[in-house]
């Protein structure tokens, strides 16, 4: 692979690249699909759902799909700070980036409340710059507005940044927001986020490390 050059920020995606928060995902979404009488859906579906982007649920339910997210919502969050548990390699690339002094962001679909109460709760506020969620008027990923707003916060042009992601969504919004795509192939294949934008692609987040750990030394 070749060297990409001056690494100046990296940035994350939350759920499946750094964490696993995909209980509560599944039991709220689980709920909802039996009161409606749907088909309920395996974990690796929800996260192939997850990963398509913002909104990607909303087909599930048609018309119904408003009132069914905030049900959503109502079950997910009484469980949302109670299962969440860091994927192997994400304190230990955060502490890396850290000792580094790489500036390191997370950029979520999830609102910013929720995924700002998360990070507090895992302790990683004094090794993030920024944490980048949801919120009125910045839609989620695929659109590139939370990646743009990141490399703002952390002073970086997108070209000088990478993307860490296990979502297509992830490799859409860093392609648009001009930063480099890496990809973990655990929930899409290598193929699929390639045809999204991926730069590069590895089988889990300890892989995608040692390879950034090359491209700086």
């Amino acid at each position: 692979m070749r060297n990409i050059g001056r690494i100046q920020a990296v940035l994350l995606d939350m759920d499946g690249t750094l964490v696993d928060a995909f209980k509560p995902i599944a039991v709220a979404l689980n709920t909802i699909l039996e009161e409606q009488g749907l088909p309920t859906m395996s974990l690796l579906q929800i996260r192939r759902h997850t990963g398509s982007g913002d909104g990607s649920l909303a087909p599930l339910f048609g018309d119904q799909w408003p009132a069914a997210h905030q049900r959503f919502l109502e079950i997910h969050d009484v469980l949302f700070l109670k299962y969440i548990t860091p994927l192997p390699g994400s304190v230990r690339l955060l502490r890396w980036l850290t000792e580094h002094r790489i500036p390191a962001a997370i950029v979520t679909n999830k609102s910013q409340v929720r995924a700002e109460a998360q990070v507090a709760r895992l302790g990683w506020n004094a090794m993030l710059r920024a944490v980048v969620g949801v919120e009125d008027g910045r839609p989620g990923k695929p659109d590139p507005a939370g990646v743009l707003e990141a490399c703002r916060r952390l002073q970086v042009e997108g070209r000088r940044s990478l993307f860490i992601g296990d979502g297509t969504a992830d490799m859409q919004a860093a392609s648009r927001a001009g930063c480099t795509p890496v990809g973990l192939s655990t929930s899409f294949s290598a193929t699929e986020l390639e045809n999204e934008g991926a730069s590069y692609c590895f089988a889990s987040l300890p892989e995608a490390h040692a390879w950034l750990s090359q491209q700086i030394a």
